[in-house]
């Protein structure tokens, strides 16, 4: 360490991906980190389990390449020679329309024959593309821009169900600004969204830049924090520990609830928070116990469960052919999306065998992912059949259920960005990032980890 860049006791409030982040690259640059996590485990929403051949992901099944964090990450961690691309079906993408999967076109040949849409869709699409640079007043949700666009269509069979398997959201409600930063800044600076599509992907390839992939890695996402966990010291992380009160003299107390309920205290240069939004809602400031906060408790977190459904090969007569099908909120199905995971990834089940994972929940019916396992099976069972000719019971299942899964970035959300921003200023050392503020993308995590880190130690963010 330098004497511009002392040695630093920091805490790291946070087991997820970006506390992990941030943990790693601070004892990777010589300051002494603890991480702290409520859970017994490490990895907040990755989950990966393997049984008998089959692979399971219980929270996000992959990741996108693209940003500069997950790419350095990747490097540092040694896990290049892990990463799994998609298989070549994986491109392929389906959504429901009148009870039938139709492929999503991915070039202007395919759009010109699909049954997705419809023509008068179809010359919207082709319009589009003359629309000038647009300045709005103030926020719009993401449907108004989308309808601005290219009409009503477009937001009910593109973008509705986009938004319910990447939001598990509401398009009404999701502010255009907060949720699709890029899409916002499109219109305002090249006013059509398609030319501005164009343009950066044009950029990207005149810098050389491959195109992004969807990648895992072989034993799955976990292997991830695995090896983020595995490169801290031993002895820095604290499972089961529940953060409750921070207060700044002159250096920082932090004071925990243990696994076995009992209050820590311990004292540190620097404060990392990357918990979720309601964690930190409750955390307590300074002397009056003060929760600065708070308002983050508002945030909205609707439940998501995921099944994962294992069956054997002659069980499901569609081919499985792509990445899997999102389901519109107008098709009045069960499902927020259909992943074909073992067409996505190899070795997610075993020989003869596929793998499906269906999503449920979220905004649009939040009461299905409340269900048990054996419940939501029976809830949908028939729209598998209906859709991929699904015939009988799963050879193999696992049920995973998060109560409070993915922060809605909705209209006003700049109340939430504007209580984080006021909390840092006020506290000196205090530094705040993750899925409430980063973006909910794991790359975006991972990218809040690196920038977190970097506030600490004064070093650059990549």
């Amino acid at each position: 360490m330098t004497q511009e860049n002392p040695r630093k006791r920091v805490a790291v409030v946070g087991g997820g991906i970006t506390g992990l982040t941030a943990a790693y690259r601070l004892s990777a640059g010589g300051h002494d980190v603890t991480l702290f996590e409520q859970a017994g485990r490490l990895g907040g929403s990755i989950r990966t389990e393997r049984s008998g051949g089959w692979l399971i992901e219980g929270g996000p099944n992959s990741l996108l390449e693209g940003e500069a964090g997950l790419s350095t990450l990747i490097d540092q961690l040694g896990l290049a020679a892990e990463v799994q691309a998609g298989g070549a079906a994986a491109k392929n993408r389906f959504i429901v329309r009148g009870g039938r999967l139709q492929a999503l076109p991915l070039s202007p040949p395919a759009l010109l024959t699909t049954k997705l849409f419809s023509a008068g869709m179809k010359f919207r699409l082709f319009a589009e593309i003359l629309q000038k640079a647009r300045k709005r007043e103030g926020d719009v949700s993401l449907e108004q821009l989308i309808l601005d666009h290219f009409g009503r269509e477009a937001v009910d069979y593109g973008l509705n169900p986009f938004v319910g398997g990447v939001y598990a959201g509401d398009p009404g409600l999701l502010s255009a600004r907060h949720s699709f930063p890029k899409l916002w800044e499109i219109e305002q600076t090249k006013g059509s969204i398609i030319r501005g599509q164009m343009a950066a992907a044009k950029e990207r390839k005149a810098a050389g830049k491959p195109r992004p992939r969807i990648i895992s890695f072989r034993t799955g996402l976990g292997a991830l924090p695995d090896a983020l966990a595995a490169r801290l010291p031993a002895g820095s992380i604290r499972l089961g520990a529940r953060v409750e009160h921070l207060e700044r003299t002159q250096e920082w107390t932090v004071t925990w609830k243990n696994a076995d309920g009992g209050l820590e205290r311990g004292n540190f240069d620097e404060v990392v928070l990357a918990a979720p939004a309601g964690a930190l809602g409750a955390l307590r400031f300074g002397a009056g116990g003060d929760c600065s906060l708070a308002v983050l408790r508002e945030v909205v977190l609707p439940p998501v469960a995921s099944l994962f459904l294992g069956f054997k090969r002659e069980q499901v007569r569609h081919p499985l052919d792509g990445f899997g099908a999102l389901i519109p909120a107008l098709e009045r199905r069960k499902e927020l999306g259909i992943l074909f995971s073992s067409s996505l990834f190899e070795g997610r089940a075993p020989a003869g065998h596929v793998a499906l994972t269906v999503m449920a929940g979220g905004m649009r019916q939040p009461e299905l992912a409340r269900l048990g396992q054996a419940e939501l099976w029976e809830a949908v069972r028939g729209d598998l059949r209906d859709l991929l000719g699904v015939e009988g019971e799963p050879v193999f299942s696992r049920f995973n259920a998060w109560p409070s899964a993915i922060p809605q970035y909705n209209l006003g959300y700049e109340k939430f960005l504007g209580a984080i921003a006021a909390c840092e200023n006020a506290n000196p050392g205090l530094h705040i990032g993750g899925n409430v503020r980063d973006g909910i993308a794991v790359p975006s995590c991972i990218s809040a980890g690196f920038r977190l880190a970097a506030a600490v130690s004064g070093g650059p963010s990549v």
